[in-house]
């Protein structure tokens, strides 16, 4: 299986409830209220490490919570927040919303963050109700809950150069004799299932990052093999090396066809620098083949190279003028198109509502602020349903259920809270 791109699930930690309590302490006249506020829940964080390049890692976990808010106390001591969950993800993991496809982050760079799922705000204590009025209030509120989702991650390779070709072209042997990266290797197509990451060393301080993809075929481009799983993956690269294989029955055919998926794939990979590399050489036809192809390819403008792969012969020529062209070449803005944007739980602005009713009588009131409102009430405390209704009151749901037709004893569901109506006219 080729790990670039997985679902996983993340829930932000809910926040804390507020208190309810008074003061009761010697020497401290008066007393009131000294519930404290509940914390914020934790947020799911993903955070780049540096040292991943596959989301293999993801096979076995595949849920993530972060720790909810602790609850207020008394003495107005408010609720520790929730500690955040961080993930980890490779550079180049590209992360989109599993429902909308809208694009949440595009994380590059070591250590580079972004907020999944916001932790919940915490309920307010019932020190946070006292008034003119009401000295004593038995009010408090509950904390939201995290925001919950499902996310898409797609992995691009971040590479300085990529190694292109067709199967058994000797990229993976070019790149094993090239860095210390050690690819399964075998004379038959398709061995690579998955890109391999190399670092290059011309020297202590000269290094840059290649990658192996693997093979492509004719209609890669339109989907046919693995040919669009991979290509994305050079996207990013800013040097191609496109290796032939001089013994093939047509190197110049391979070399066409190759280009040709790219071109038609898109996204500027045929524009960008390639170097040509034939391989094999260590056999007798491709060192006799080899003038003539590199005649053929130079004329349409390529730089071109003859190499063993299996004998090292030639390969460090290559490497050195690909660190050169490096030089010369600008990074790729791959900054996302817009700002992230954080979730957020649809039409909690909005204050509208809708009122329908079940087969089996059950009133259902449905409207995000209406919602969240009910969700955050302690229905334990009268006062609390007390100022519920009037805040529904002010809203127009109490008005539009007696329009609608309901009764006392009948059961209205807000939310996940079923309360049953008792009129008070």
């Amino acid at each position: 299986m080729f790990y670039d791109e997985v679902d996983i699930h993340v829930k932000a930690g809910k926040g804390g409830d507020g208190a309810v309590a008074f003061r009761r302490e010697k020497y401290v006249p008066y007393g009131g209220p000294s519930g404290g506020d509940g914390g914020k829940g934790g947020d799911v964080i993903l955070v780049v490490n540096p040292h991943l390049n596959t989301l293999y890692h993801f096979t076995y976990q595949r849920e993530f919570a972060a720790e909810n808010g602790e609850n207020g106390r008394n003495k107005q001591q408010v609720g520790a927040g929730g500690e955040a969950l961080l993930v980890e993800v490779p550079p180049g993991t590209v992360v989109t919303d599993a429902r909308t496809g809208a694009l949440v982050a595009d994380l590059t760079d070591p250590d580079q963050r972004a907020v999944v799922a916001e932790g919940g705000q915490g309920g307010r204590g019932n020190m946070r109700f006292t008034s003119s009025t009401n000295q004593a209030p038995r009010i408090s509120e509950r904390g939201d809950p995290g925001e919950e989702r499902s996310l898409h991650m797609e992995l691009k390779i971040l590479a300085d150069v990529g190694l292109v070709g067709k199967p058994n072209a000797g990229k993976s042997t070019f790149l094993s004799v090239t860095t210390a990266a050690r690819p399964k290797i075998a004379p038959y197509p398709f061995t690579t299932l998955q890109p391999n990451l190399g670092v290059v060393a011309l020297d202590p301080s000269t290094t840059f990052v290649m990658t192996d993809l693997p093979g492509l075929i004719e209609g890669a481009s339109e989907g046919k093999g693995l040919g669009l799983e991979f290509l994305k993956h050079i996207e990013r690269t800013r040097v191609l090396i496109h290796l032939v294989d001089a013994t093939a029955p047509d190197p110049l055919e391979d070399f066409a066809t190759i280009n040709a998926e790219m071109e038609a794939f898109g996204h500027g990979l045929i524009d960008k620098p390639q170097l040509v590399v034939f391989n094999k050489l260590d056999m007798p036809e491709g060192k006799a083949r080899f003038p003539e192809l590199k005649a053929a390819v130079v004329q349409q403008g390529y730089e071109v190279f003859g190499i063993s792969a299996l004998t090292h012969e030639g390969t460090r020529a290559v490497i050195g003028r690909a660190y050169q062209i490096l030089q010369e070449t600008p990074v790729p803005d791959v900054a996302p198109p817009a700002p992230p944007k954080i979730y957020t739980p649809d039409l909690i602005d909005d204050d509208s509502f809708t009122i329908g009713r079940t087969p089996d009588g059950l009133w259902v009131v449905q409207g995000g602020k209406i919602e969240r409102a009910v969700r955050r009430t302690n229905l334990n405390f009268h006062e609390s349903l007390l100022r519920l209704h009037r805040y529904l009151e002010s809203k127009g749901v109490i008005r539009d259920l007696r329009r609608a037709g309901v009764q006392e004893g009948d059961f209205v569901r807000i939310g996940d809270y079923e309360l049953e109506w008792r009129d008070q006219d």
